[in-house]
Formats: structure tokens, C-alpha cells, sequence
């Protein structure tokens, strides 16, 4: 299983938010460029980097940050935030980024995500953000009327082989993930599932670690590793089976 230590960037800085609050925002470091090195140094085998004002507005607002991030690591990078058209999808792969994830544009807008995915195959991923199993989009402003167990089988169908599933009420609140939605989603489809929101302490992911036999493929840590209720080197030892 994959550790993600997520980057979360707004005004240029790197921050988290409780349960996607921008009144609720705790800044943890004014070079992102700077945090990134650092979880690489630590071993982390992926970035996970959301452009927040870029999900909020709709259009990337921290790109020559993220540009800056690629370029100062050697280890892939995944990002989302404001991907909305196939011209950003393919400015953000050509400038090195590894993987995309699209949130609002792919429930909206299915025949972008079936082009996106029809073009660029596993390099394109599916974000969704779902509070009390509904999606949400727009940066979790608007509820999207779906549930992610409508929306899990019609992606499939689309060509996506990958999706991160966020627990809007988990994410930032240390409050351990969303085990039963995480399994729920595993038993519904094939795809590989990346598990958000709420991780907490090491027995968080000691779980998601049992559930990679039924598709669990990583898990994104954030306020965790930032609040030091995790270590990055403790996460990685449970995660490569150690």
C-alpha cells in the first residue's frame, strides 16, 4: 500500500482545513517547494497536491507553485484542484506531474472525463469528495444530488481505473477514516481505491493496510503527519508490510 503525504496549497502556502472549511484553516509552511523536499527526504514514495483556491474558483491558482513542487522532486506527484478542460489536464502532465484528479469536471461533465481518460489512460484519476455518502463538488461547496454508489459503476464504465474517496466530515479532524464507505466502495467495483480524510494514528493504517487485498491502493495523510500524531517513516513500515 501507498503513503500520500498531501501538500494542500492556498495563497500560495501550504495549509489544511477542517473538513474543507476555508474558515477553518491552519497554515503550516510558507515554501510548499520546501515541504515537499522534505517528504521525500523522509521516504514518502508520492506527493498528493490539491491546488485549494484552484478547486474553490475553477481554474489552477497556485500553478507555478505545483511546477516549482515537480521540479524540486524526483518522486511522482499527483494533483488536483481546478482541472476542469483537457488544456490544463495536458499543461499539468507535460510539465511533469505523474497523475491528475479530476472532482467537479468528471461528475459533471462525463465526456470530458471519458476524453481525459481515452487520451491519457491511468494518468487521469477521479476524485470524490463525499459527505454522508453524497459527492460533492466545487470545492465541497455544492452537493452534486449523486451518491458515490451511483457514481462508482458509471466510472468504471468510462475507462477510470483509479479514484480517492474523501470523507469531507473525516478530513482534518483526526477522527480515523471512514473504514465502512472505504469498503463498501471496494465491494461495489474493481477499481483501485485511494482512501482520504481522518487518518489519525498508525492503527488507521494498519486497517486500510488489511483492505489492499479487496482494492485499497494507498492512503493520503495529511493533518496526521503535520500534527505529528503520525510519523511518515512509521506509516511507510505499516504500509510496505514491515
Amino acid at each position: 500500500m501507498l503513503i500520500f503525504p498531501a501538500i494542500d496549497l492556498r495563497n500560495g502556502r501550504c495549509v489544511r482545513l477542517l473538513q474543507g472549511r476555508l474558515d477553518q484553516e491552519t497554515v503550516y509552511s510558507s515554501d510548499p517547494r520546501a515541504v515537499a523536499a522534505s517528504w521525500e527526504r523522509q521516504g514518502a514514495p508520492w506527493l498528493h497536491v490539491v491546488d485549494l483556491d484552484g478547486a474553490f474558483t475553477g481554474a489552477p491558482q497556485n500553478e507555478e507553485i505545483i511546477k516549482a513542487i515537480v521540479a524540486g522532486v524526483k518522486i511522482p506527484v499527483q494533483v488536483g484542484g481546478g482541472i476542469r478542460n483537457l488544456n490544463t489536464v495536458r499543461r499539468y502532465l507535460e510539465m511533469g506531474v505523474a497523475r491528475v484528479i479530476l472532482g467537479t469536471a468528471a461528475v459533471a461533465d462525463p465526456g470530458f472525463l471519458r476524453q481525459a481518460v481515452n487520451e491519457f489512460g491511468e494518468r487521469v484519476c477521479v476524485g470524490l469528495d463525499c459527505r454522508d455518502g453524497q459527492v460533492c463538488i466545487e470545492g465541497w461547496d455544492t452537493t452534486a444530488s449523486r451518491s458515490y454508489a451511483e457514481l462508482v459503476p458509471e466510472l468504471e464504465e468510462l475507462g477510470v481505473q483509479r479514484i480517492i474517496f474523501t470523507d469531507i466530515r473525516r478530513d482534518g479532524t483526526l477522527h480515523g477514516p471512514n473504514l465502512d464507505a472505504v469498503a463498501d466502495i471496494c465491494a461495489k467495483t474493481g477499481l483501485k481505491v485511494i482512501a482520504s480524510g481522518g487518518v489519525a494514528r498508525l492503527e488507521d493504517i494498519i486497517a486500510l493496510k488489511e483492505m489492499a487485498p479487496r482494492g485499497v491502493e494507498g492512503v493520503i495523510i495529511g493533518k496526521a503527519l503535520y500534527a505529528g500524531t503520525v510519523k511518515l517513516k512509521d506509516a511507510l513500515r505499516i504500509a510496505e508490510g514491515e
